[in-house]
């Protein structure tokens, strides 16, 4: 956890704070500062596997920033981070889309592996995890939505982030974490639907970052 908290801050150091990158990385590393907090001081049953599943979910994101091609769900993301018509509330939700909809699950699949475990076993310390994204997920908005006046003017983006919902997402990550499980002994099957889901959560995120003008 120490070692993923020291990329991410020298990520925040590194990158200027308009960058869309920048906005969704102060959002996980205070996402993943929590965790860590509730790991250290006995918020999960099994400490182990919940600090594998985190280490190896932040481990994906950090990957993917940091590769010369980045998978589908996360290109938006990048593509768009410097977009003068995409509104900080914006990255910041297309990146939880990119983490959610399909980081989660392989990393679910990674810890599994890792540990020796079913996804069942996993099933308590993904749903803390995803409490905690939950808890935080509307003070993010609270602190990233445009004020009432511009609301008013811009009402296409209350309805675009509006249609986004991190508990179906979560959701969405646990079914295709068993599937992908289930698949890990038909691994051109795993692959094609690990593709799959990787290019439909990027539509999704090209959709949160629809320029506002």
């Amino acid at each position: 956890m120490e070692a993923v908290l020291a990329r991410m801050r020298a990520l925040e150091e590194r990158l200027p704070p308009q960058d869309g990158v920048a906005v969704f990385n102060r959002v996980y590393l205070t996402v993943t500062e929590t965790l860590h907090h509730r790991i250290e001081h006995g918020g999960f049953p099994a400490p182990r596997r919940a600090a594998t599943l985190s280490v190896r979910f932040a481990e994906r994101y950090l990957t993917a920033v940091e590769a010369d091609r980045a998978p589908a769900c996360w290109r938006p993301l990048l593509q768009y981070r410097r977009h003068p018509g995409i509104r900080p509330l914006q990255h910041a939700l297309a990146g939880i889309n990119a983490h959610i909809g399909h980081d989660l699950a392989l990393a679910v699949v990674a810890t599994c592996g890792e540990l020796g475990c079913e996804p069942r076993a996993l099933e308590a310390d993904f749903d803390r995890v995803g409490d905690t994204l939950v808890s935080l997920e509307e003070h993010i908005r609270e602190d990233l939505m445009p004020g009432p006046d511009l609301l008013e003017i811009a009402d296409p983006l209350t309805h675009l982030v509006g249609s986004w919902s991190l508990e179906r997402a979560r959701a969405g990550a646990w079914s295709a974490a068993r599937l992908l499980w289930t698949l890990r002994r038909a691994p051109d099957l795993a692959e094609e639907f690990a593709d799959s889901l990787d290019a439909g959560v990027g539509l999704v995120g090209r959709c949160l970052l629809t320029p506002r003008g």
